[in-house]
């Protein structure tokens, strides 16, 4: 008789960006996230150089602390500063292919939202991102999955699941449609509140509201 114990992988999500600043737009999605995939972590991952940014607005050490105090009491994210480590662009596979080295036996799921994945086949090695992950989409509840699915590049239809039964099935190279409550915040609607002194304190963290108000950020 085999009395060996099953036991569920290491499940870890990963939540890139600029964090430029970190809102409740980044936070409340990933948690809901997590919840609905069973997940116990969320690594963010603040980006150095973007890809498809030229520059960022508040220095490096300011949102790797932005960051840190949206992490404060909360046990589920986890601040992953390797991005921060490289003196070339952040490139998504580089820190996936870090990860799987890393802990090669954890499932590795990268949250992004619809607009990425329409552009995700221009992505840097797009085609590695989905060896050593899957892709968890957040779209707003209601949308027509379909209506996504139509809209897609042909070449990344075989990918798509339905549900998350589905997903735990495999390591990586699947895409799973998550319908998530919308939260309409952005960091550039952030910065033009700061600047045209609108309040906007409701829209992150406390702690990371005090930052920026200390810090004289983004005026």
């Amino acid at each position: 008789m085999n009395t060996t114990k099953s036991s569920e992988p290491e499940l870890i999500l990963l939540l890139g960006g600029t964090f430029d600043p970190i809102h409740n737009g980044h936070t409340q999605p990933a948690k809901e996230t997590a919840l609905w995939l069973g997940a116990t972590q969320v690594s963010l991952l603040p980006a150095h150089i973007p890809p498809h940014k030229n520059s960022t607005h508040a220095t490096a050490s300011h949102r790797v602390a932005m960051v840190r105090l949206a992490c404060y009491e909360e046990p589920l994210f986890q601040l992953d500063t390797r991005e921060l480590q490289r003196d070339s662009h952040s490139y998504t596979v580089d820190t996936l292919m870090e990860l799987k080295a890393a802990k090669p036996n954890a499932h590795l799921h990268f949250i992004m939202g619809m607009d990425s994945l329409l552009s995700f086949t221009r992505w840097h090695q797009w085609q590695k991102i989905l060896e050593l992950s899957n892709l968890v989409i957040n779209i707003r509840p209601g949308y027509c999955h379909q209506q996504l699915a139509s809209k897609l590049p042909p070449v990344l239809l075989p990918h798509i699941i339905d549900n998350v039964a589905q997903l735990k099935l495999h390591t990586h190279g699947k895409i799973i449609l998550h319908d998530c409550t919308a939260v309409d915040i952005s960091s550039t609607q952030i910065r033009h509140y700061i600047h045209q002194d609108i309040n906007y304190e409701a829209l992150v963290h406390p702690r990371v509201f005090e930052y920026i108000e200390q810090q004289q950020l983004y005026r």
